[in-house]
C-alpha cells in the first residue's frame, strides 16, 4: 500500500492532518482529519498501543476484515498508519450516525427513510454474510449516515469471519439492548441470525423512536424485557431453551406472547412493518429471517426494481426514485419557542 502522491506516501503520519476529536472508546479515539493525499476530509481512528501488550487483537481483526469488504454500505478503509505508539485507521468521513439521526428526529422516522435505511443495512449485511463475516455489534451508533442518506456499516472491532471448525464465540458481544435472547442465555454457537436480531431491534427503533428492549440492569433484566413482548419460552415453545448455560429456572415472569403492534403501535402505520419485524425478532435463532430473504420481503415493494440490480459498490441513490424524504417532527426546543410566542 505504498502509493506515492508527490512527496507524500500512504501509510505515513505526515500525509494527514488531525482535526477535532469526534469520539472516544475503550481502546481507540476517533478524530476528524484531512488527507493531504486526496485533499478530502477523513476519519482517523487512533488506537493506543501498549508496548508490553502489542497491537490489540480487535484492531488486527477489524483491519483484516475491512480490507476485504468493498461495498457502498460498508465504511471504506483508505489507509493504515503504524507507529511505535499508535495504530491509525484512515476511514472515509461520514458526518453522522443513526443514533444521532434518531436523536435529531425524535418520535420515529419518516416511513420512506426507514425503508431506505433498512434496505441499505440488509444490503451491507448480505455482502458480509455471503463472505461468512458476522458483524456482531449492530446498533445505531455503528451505522453511519451520510448527507445523502447513505447508510454504512462501521466499527467491525467485534466482527469475525465464521470459519469451520471454529464454532465457539464469546457471548459477551453486541450491546445489551441489541443482543439476541440465545446469546443472552449463554449460547456461543451462533451464525448470521445474531446480526438479524439486531436488525429487528434497530428497525423498531427507527419506526417508534425508542429502543425496543431497553434493559437497565443486567442480562436477566434484558431477557425480562424480551419475554414481556415475545412470551416467556418453555421447552414446548423453544426446545432446548432450559439447557442454555445462563437459563435460570423460576427467575422469569410467566408472560404470554403478544403481537408486536401492541407494545409498538407505530408498526401499524407502515404497511408490512409488523410482518417483517416479527420475522427478525424470532426467539429461536434458526427461525429468524436471513438478510437475503428480508430484501425480498413485501415491505420493500414500493422501491424501484432497479435497486436489486446494482453492483456492490454503487449507492442505491443512483437509482431514480430513491431519495431521502424530509423528516417531520417537533424538536423540543421548537415547541418551547412556539409556546413562548403564544404567551406574548
Amino acid at each position: 500500500m505504498k502509493q506515492v502522491t508527490g512527496a507524500l506516501t500512504f501509510g505515513k503520519t505526515e500525509a494527514y492532518v488531525k482535526l477535532e476529536q469526534l469520539g472516544e472508546g475503550s481502546y481507540a479515539t476517533v478524530y476528524k482529519g484531512y488527507s493531504n493525499l486526496t485533499n478530502k476530509v477523513v476519519a482517523l481512528k487512533e488506537i493506543r498501543l501498549q508496548t508490553e501488550e502489542g497491537t490489540p487483537f480487535t484492531a488486527i481483526r477489524e483491519a483484516s476484515l475491512l480490507r476485504g469488504l468493498k461495498h457502498a454500505n460498508i465504511v471504506t478503509l483508505h489507509d493504515i498508519i503504524h507507529t511505535k505508539e499508535t495504530l491509525t485507521f484512515v476511514f472515509e468521513y461520514v458526518h453522522t450516525d443513526l443514533s444521532q439521526y434518531l436523536e435529531r428526529h425524535p418520535g420515529g422516522l419518516n416511513a420512506n427513510n426507514v425503508r431506505l435505511f433498512l434496505f441499505q443495512l440488509l444490503r451491507g449485511l448480505v455482502y458480509c454474510h455471503e463472505r461468512r463475516v458476522l458483524h456482531r455489534d449492530l446498533k445505531p451508533q455503528n451505522l453511519l449516515i451520510s448527507d445523502q442518506g447513505e447508510l454504512k456499516l462501521a466499527d467491525f472491532g467485534l466482527a469475525r469471519a465464521k470459519s469451520v471448525p471454529s464454532r465457539t464465540y464469546s457471548h459477551e458481544v453486541v450491546t445489551l439492548w441489541y443482543r439476541p435472547p440465545d446469546v443472552l442465555l449463554g449460547s456461543t454457537d451462533y451464525t448470521t441470525s445474531l446480526d438479524m436480531w439486531g436488525v429487528g431491534c434497530i428497525f423498531i427503533e427507527m419506526i417508534s423512536g425508542a429502543a425496543a428492549f431497553p434493559g437497565v440492569k443486567d442480562t436477566n433484566d434484558q431477557l425480562d424485557k424480551i419475554w414481556r413482548v415475545l412470551g416467556t419460552p418453555t421447552e414446548e415453545t423453544w426446545e432446548g431453551v432450559t439447557r442454555y448455560p445462563n437459563y435460570k429456572s423460576g427467575t422469569y415472569g410467566n408472560y404470554r406472547k403478544q403481537p408486536l403492534s401492541k407494545p409498538f403501535p407505530k408498526l401499524l402505520n407502515v404497511p408490512h412493518a409488523e410482518s417483517i419485524a416479527s420475522q427478525f425478532l424470532q426467539l429461536q435463532p434458526h427461525k429468524r429471517i436471513s438478510a437475503t430473504e428480508a430484501l425480498s420481503h413485501e415491505f420493500f415493494q414500493e422501491l424501484p426494481r432497479k435497486i436489486y440490480e446494482l453492483p456492490a459498490q454503487s449507492s442505491i441513490y443512483n437509482v431514480p426514485g430513491c431519495k431521502l424524504s424530509s423528516e417531520t417532527y417537533n424538536h423540543p426546543m421548537s415547541v418551547i419557542k412556539a409556546a413562548a410566542k403564544l404567551r406574548r
